[in-house]
């Protein structure tokens, strides 16, 4: 089974990238999050890869930026109703490190903003995924947040500038690709009408 994959980055569609590796080019599925962050078409990038095989679809490839990504894919397909487009789904709104965050303190809209997770859901992954390690963050600090749990963080400045966006009538997959490739180059103190004035102007409008 591949686990990991190095090579050139030679296209990137909506929901999947094509890697060349010595010439052979893998199809590789992945959330909008990993997609926006991928290196230029051309560059070379390394991708953590989850080999899933059935017999209606063949083999299909999984891939993530980290290892801790990974994880949690694997992790919430161990969860009766979970698949992998919900898997990716709740990846492409939550960073491992949040994820863990979110389950730690019951927090079930903050699962319930990705697509295709309802309220049964999110409520049944916080269920299942309590004391599963979601992060490479320290264990003190993930047990310290499930003991004293903390009120939710206020919203990201690049949350705030992907709803913008999406109250204009942008996909939510361009929106947070462009807002996102933004705030890498604006640098993580930009402000929210900069990432949105970024974002639109990267989407030519």
């Amino acid at each position: 089974m591949i686990g990991r994959l190095r090579g050139l980055v030679a296209e990137v569609g909506e929901e999947e990238a094509l890697i060349d590796v010595a010439g052979v080019g893998y199809v590789v599925r992945c959330g909008s999050r990993t997609l926006g962050h991928l290196p230029a078409l051309g560059e070379e990038v390394v991708l953590h890869v989850e080999s899933m095989w059935s017999e209606s679809h063949g083999m299909k490839l999984y891939g993530f930026l980290g290892r801790d990504e990974r994880r949690c894919f694997v992790t919430m397909l161990t969860i009766q109703g979970v698949g992998p487009k919900a898997a990716l789904a709740v990846l492409d709104v939550l960073a491992p490190p949040d994820l863990a965050a979110a389950v730690a303190r019951d927090d079930k809209a903050a699962l319930g903003r990705a697509n295709g997770v309802g309220p049964k859901l999110a409520l049944r992954l916080i269920t299942e995924l309590k004391d599963k390690p979601l992060s490479d963050s320290p264990v003190a600090a993930f047990h310290a947040q499930i003991h004293s749990p903390a009120a939710p963080p206020p919203p990201s400045a690049v949350g705030e500038a992907v709803a913008a966006l999406l109250g204009l009538g942008v996909a939510e997959v361009n929106a947070r690709r462009v807002v996102e490739q933004a705030a890498l180059r604006l640098g993580e103190d930009a402000e929210i009408p900069a990432l949105i004035k970024a974002g639109l102007q990267e989407l030519g409008r």
